[in-house]
């Protein structure tokens, strides 16, 4: 039997199936902030349910991902995708001890070794669940999709690399979080203003209008429409947390992260071990979190006009909250 890796604590989850609910047919707009509060429900063509007042919950309806290759001795994926000799990253982890961990995710794009061409089609990104996306994300999810330690981990990490708030005389920068919600985990000190401009796209209104640090929002499927709805070199940081693994046009995503970066501009992917596991792509849910950071890193390397493409493991306590990893490039100047 497969088991987690790293052991998380046991939970009872519904069956996701049981979460959908009709859906209207919408496309995509982007909606600016000032216009949230005069907006009328007549207007708001998305399925919504009803907010209670019960304060979000730590942890939404999502397992521990299955780490196959750690947990079966399987062949790991960055081998089979290269036909190559490269080095057996996900054994080579069970091996070490545990304070190695930064070092082995930051090995995986040291010496990538990527084929030719994208390894992956419509075989990998297929899903247990292809029901309309639209349908799923009907209902507004006001929970948090990893734990408070690894949300603090990210937004530390943010801190480090997001370019400073703008003061008086300071330029004028611009952030877009892909498959935002009603929260970003942006450090604190990151509000919209007038000179600083914070985008988020993603799949449920009624979650990105309770988004308070959002300067517009659009609502668009990324699996039926890959592109983003923003002229060319528009934002400095590009973020997308814990919800790569869902992506099933990955690669014309990232290809769209680039146009809109300015030169120099960061792209951030983070994720976990966590997920819905019928939404997510096959080639996610039958991999281990070492393959994730392979899998994430050809995204940007087929993508192309990425500089220095890099992982990073901000787990902060291992072994015992949910592992939080980053792959990140820049677009090249």
């Amino acid at each position: 039997r497969l088991t987690p890796n790293p052991p998380s604590p046991k939970r009872t989850f519904p069956n996701p199936r049981s979460e959908m609910h009709a859906l209207s047919a919408t496309s995509s707009r982007v909606v600016s902030a000032a216009s949230r509060q005069t907006r009328s429900l007549g207007r708001v063509t998305r399925a919504s349910g009803q907010v209670g007042t019960k304060a979000p919950t730590s942890s939404s309806h999502k397992i521990p991902r299955r780490s196959v290759f750690l947990a079966s001795g399987m062949t790991p994926l960055l081998r089979l995708a290269t036909a190559s000799t490269a080095v057996t990253y996900a054994s080579s982890a069970t091996a070490k001890p545990a304070q190695n961990a930064q070092s082995e995710i930051s090995k995986v794009l040291l010496d990538p070794k990527y084929p030719d061409v994208f390894p992956f089609g419509e075989k990998e990104m297929q899903r247990y669940d292809e029901a309309a996306d639209a349908a799923f994300y009907a209902q507004p999810r006001f929970v948090k999709h990893i734990d408070d330690d690894a949300i603090g981990a990210l937004t530390k990490y943010y801190a480090t690399v997001f370019p400073a708030v703008p003061k008086e005389g300071d330029e004028k920068i611009a952030f877009l979080d892909v498959c935002s919600s009603w929260i970003s985990h942006y450090p604190s000190q990151y509000v919209a203003s007038d000179k600083l401009k914070i985008s988020g796209l993603g799949m449920n209104e009624d979650e990105l209008k309770k988004n308070p640090i959002l300067t517009d929002y659009a609502v668009r499927d990324l699996n039926i429409d890959a592109t983003l709805p923003y002229e060319d070199n528009t934002f400095d940081v590009v973020t997308n947390a814990v919800s790569v693994d869902y992506l099933t046009k990955p690669l014309e995503m990232m290809k769209e992260v680039q146009r809109v970066l300015k030169p120099g501009g960061l792209a951030v992917m983070s994720f976990s071990n966590r997920c819905f596991p019928t939404k997510a792509v096959s080639v996610w849910t039958s991999t281990g979190d070492l393959d994730h950071i392979w899998i994430v890193g050809s995204y940007f390397h087929f993508a192309g006009g990425f500089a220095g493409l890099a992982a990073t493991d901000i787990s902060p306590k291992p072994g015992k909250t949910d592992p939080m990893y980053v792959v990140f490039a820049r677009k090249e100047a």
